[in-house]
């Protein structure tokens, strides 16, 4: 799929990020089923922050989409002081559909974390910040994650279980971005 940049980069409210602000970023490729679904929670953040008028908490929360992770993902983060990622994860373990939540600190190895083309999103901040670049911290970045069925087939809709999780997975979003910074403990809805 081609995107344009304003696809893959598309604000809540037009402008920089300012100190302070959020960023959500709604993780994954919108052709391949179940690997949409952090686009489709990211677009339901943003119609809920649009009708509330974009803003959380006194703070501006920009929402955006993006198909890679590692370095891209990290340099999506600077200027922002907090952070939700959501994406979908193959635990195995859960149910399709099940929402988790956990801290970046707690972000577990997966097929597409570890790549010899590109870093780890872990690698890819530490890196940054000794760079220099203005992160949020690690405590401040948190990451919604949707236990996947299916991620290989080609389509735009996602799975009737992983699809029914929207509603829940846009609620932990919006709960995430209330309550910032948020601790560092993992959960699951089972």
């Amino acid at each position: 799929m081609i995107a344009s940049a304003a696809q893959l980069h598309q604000p809540v409210a037009p402008g920089p990020p300012r100190p302070g602000g959020a960023v959500v970023i709604g993780i994954g490729n919108p052709i391949l089923s179940d690997d949409g679904i952090g686009w489709r929670v990211a677009e339901q953040v943003e119609a809920v922050l649009r009708a509330r008028g974009d803003a959380l908490a006194g703070q501006r929360v920009h929402v955006r989409r993006m198909c890679l992770g590692g370095l891209a993902l990290a340099e999506a983060l600077v200027g922002y002081e907090h952070a939700v990622l959501i994406d979908a994860i193959l635990t195995g373990s859960t149910r399709p559909g099940t929402v988790y939540r956990f801290g970046i600190s707690d972000l577990p190895a997966t097929l597409n974390t570890a790549s010899s083309h590109d870093m780890t999103l872990a690698g890819a901040l530490a890196t940054l910040r000794r760079l220099g670049a203005p992160l949020p911290p690690d405590n401040g970045i948190r990451v919604i994650a949707i236990e996947a069925e299916d991620v290989w087939t080609f389509g735009e809709a996602c799975t009737p279980r992983v699809a029914r999780s929207v509603a829940r997975a846009v609620q932990a979003v919006l709960d995430e971005l209330a309550a910032r910074p948020a601790g560092q403990t993992a959960s699951a809805d089972l």
